[in-house]
């Protein structure tokens, strides 16, 4: 019986998997289904090499290999067997399992939730007028290439550096330069201790969620906003509450009419630029917004997503700056000064919730990536990323002024925008006969990536408005990607 099974194996030499591991599936895919039995004894490797027509060792490594995985035993002088320890299987109809293709569904429930349905874009068109990524062209490539590999060849005793797991803060080397870096130009007042490296400014928001939020707290936030972060709160059952963003940022009078009706435990805000809408929070909220955390208790998660851009004068310091009570939570990244695939964050804050912060981390990500954050620190000590933002600050401004003017020639009677202070994008608001998911679809056709806006949308916020990023394009490339937005409203 058991050598006529073998009649029905094929095997494929030219492949990149070796032959007797096909084999070994083939006899695995036997036994999961039954037509070989617990205790069954098998035909020996020489008549199973006749029948397949194969080398007798490739059916002896087949065969050991099954054994190692428990699934064969060998007696000697007896031959051998399939485990005795296998649970009785009914047959299956081999022709129709379905088991050497990839499995698309579970055989278990998935609680999922429609926060988590939103699909991540990735352009394949050569055009984009992108959700405000800087251009991979521009950075430090090579001093970064450097430094990496200088990580790895660099001192006798690679024990020390490599041989262990090691801080899940992030590496004392990297905190120091970092704490000095962000010291000097935010006027931060920081040690190592008050660091923690994330691998970028969403691990953070979900770390500080995982660590300091309980369901049903209440979280409070910029509408519109970034839902990225939103579903973060979500997801963490808290109670998210949006508040009106105007021209001065987040209105800081209706979040203190909620702070009198009930509990908040932390405010999520983008006061360098908001995100979606690039306004900058007026010195006055920023103020009043602290004043309201010492009063009330909440913590302040400041997510500064773009500091180093600001085009008009020298950027306002982040709240965490004028923070003397340990209220604000402080996120940055270099992954919007390098590049989105670069994945290098932090987060500051007091001693003790950092402390809290690296346990929680330890949950789900023992450490970052210490080699990078030791690269990166040697960047930040030679000046290197000084040098580096100093030049595409200058380069991302001329971007700006003139993608900006070529939204005023080209496109002024379809859309409302005003020239951003920094960052890396115009808010562009369009005229309502302009339908945003269609005009996406088919500058897609065209080769030119933008947003369909339906991201920025929401249950209390409803504009015909996108973001478009300029700073990751040529000149070229934006008249490019204007003229055809142009003649496809022209349509």
């Amino acid at each position: 019986m058991s050598q006529t099974l073998f009649t029905a194996i094929t095997l494929i030499h030219s492949t990149e998997r070796p032959v007797y591991l096909q084999l070994a599936d083939e006899m695995l895919d036997l036994i999961r289904s039954g037509k070989l039995k617990s205790g069954q004894k098998l035909p020996s490797s020489r008549k199973i090499a006749e029948t397949l027509n194969v080398n007798r060792v490739t059916v002896t490594k087949a065969l050991e290999e099954l054994q190692l995985q428990g699934w064969l035993e060998s007696y000697v002088g007896k031959g051998t067997f399939v485990s005795f320890h296998i649970p009785e299987l009914s047959p299956t109809n081999l022709k129709t399992q379905n088991n050497k293709q990839p499995l698309k569904q579970s055989g278990f429930e998935i609680r999922s939730n429609n926060y988590l349905n939103n699909p991540y874009f990735i352009s394949s068109v050569p055009l984009h007028l992108d959700d405000g990524y800087p251009d991979p062209k521009l950075a430090p490539l090579k001093e970064l290439y450097r430094a990496y590999r200088s990580q790895l060849i660099r001192e006798s005793s690679l024990y020390s550096k490599f041989g262990a797991y090691s801080q899940p803060a992030g590496s004392i080397y990297y905190k120091e330069a970092l704490s000095k870096y962000l010291n000097n130009t935010r006027g931060l007042k920081t040690t190592p201790d008050n660091i923690l490296s994330v691998r970028g400014t969403l691990m953070g928001i979900n770390l500080v969620c995982n660590a300091l939020i309980q369901p049903g707290d209440v979280i409070v936030s910029g509408v519109p906003g970034w839902q990225r972060a939103e579903h973060n709160f979500l997801h963490s059952k808290a109670k998210h509450i949006g508040i009106s963003v105007d021209e001065f940022g987040i209105v800081v009078d209706e979040l203190r009419a909620i702070c009198n009706k009930t509990k908040v435990r932390m405010v999520y805000v983008t006061p360098h630029h908001h995100y979606p809408t690039t306004v900058s929070l007026r010195i006055d909220r920023r103020i009043e917004l602290l004043n309201l955390a010492n009063e009330f208790g909440f913590i302040i998660f400041e997510d500064d997503y773009d500091f180093a851009f600001h085009y008009n004068n020298s950027p306002l310091l982040p709240l965490a700056s004028a923070d003397e009570n340990g209220m604000v939570i402080y996120c940055g990244s270099f992954s919007k000064s390098f590049s989105p695939a670069f994945r290098m964050g932090y987060i500051v804050a007091s001693e003790n919730v950092i402390k809290h912060l690296a346990n929680i981390r330890m949950l789900l990500d023992r450490q970052g990536d210490h080699i990078l954050d030791n690269a990166m620190a040697e960047l930040l000590n030679e000046g290197t990323i000084s040098r580096y933002l100093r030049k595409t600050l200058s380069i991302y401004k001329k971007r700006r002024d003139f993608f900006c003017e070529l939204l005023e020639s080209e496109l002024k009677p379809h859309i409302k925008f005003k020239i951003p202070d920094g960052g890396m994008t115009v808010w562009t608001e369009f005229d309502k006969s302009v339908n945003l998911p269609v005009l996406s679809k088919k500058a897609y056709q065209k080769g030119l990536y933008i947003s369909d806006g339906i991201l920025h949308n929401s249950s209390t916020y409803n504009k015909n408005a996108i973001r478009l990023g300029f700073a990751s394009s040529t000149e070229s490339e934006l008249s490019k990607s204007v003229e055809i937005m142009q003649n496809l409203i022209g349509q």
